[in-house]
């Protein structure tokens, strides 16, 4: 209880016979009763009101307690958000640079896939029924000429040959001569 809600009866009509105008009449005990009671109602009102205060205090202690701990909370969790997302972010930039590799990587397939085609297309050309069958007549006309043109170098060869003997007679010859 509160001191301020706290009174005594003796108190009360000490106050009434002090307060009281001269001439006037007492309060009747019924009357003084009755204003005690409702003192009375008014104090437990009081107390009751001031309890309710107190809870309602604690209530909002606690109150602010749960905020400060949910915005640390947040804090927290933004913290730990914003980190996910640098970590993203770092991760699709590794992801993009992936790709970017393999892209190179394809399209330098690509154009080796390009080059053994064109390579493929031109000996096949070269290694068809049809051009083998002109390829082997080339080849044993080139091999004609060339054994025509083996027995022509022959042929010159052995009479540069027979010049050579001969000259090396002759300065025998014209050594005995002299």
């Amino acid at each position: 209880m509160s001191e301020q809600a706290e009174f005594n009866i003796d108190d009360l009509i000490n106050n009434i016979r002090l307060n009281g105008v001269e001439g006037m009449q007492e309060p009747e005990v019924e009357e003084l009763v009755d204003k005690i009671r409702n003192m009375h109602e008014v104090q437990t009102e009081a107390e009751r009101l001031e309890g309710i205060l107190e809870e309602q205090e604690e209530l909002a202690r606690k109150v602010q307690i749960q905020q400060e701990l949910s915005e640390q909370a947040c804090f927290r969790q933004e913290k730990e958000d914003k980190k996910k997302v640098e970590e993203v972010e770092q991760i699709r930039c590794q992801i993009e640079e992936i790709k970017f590799k393999h892209r190179k990587l394809r399209m330098k397939f690509e154009s080796q896939l390009e080059e053994v085609i064109v390579e493929h297309k031109n000996l096949y050309k070269v290694f068809s029924p049809k051009n083998l069958l002109d390829e082997i007549a080339r080849a044993e006309i080139r091999k004609r000429q060339l054994s025509e043109v083996e027995q022509i170098k022959l042929t010159h060869l052995r009479n540069l040959q027979e010049k050579l003997e001969e000259m090396k007679k002759q300065p025998a010859t014209a050594a005995a001569e002299t």
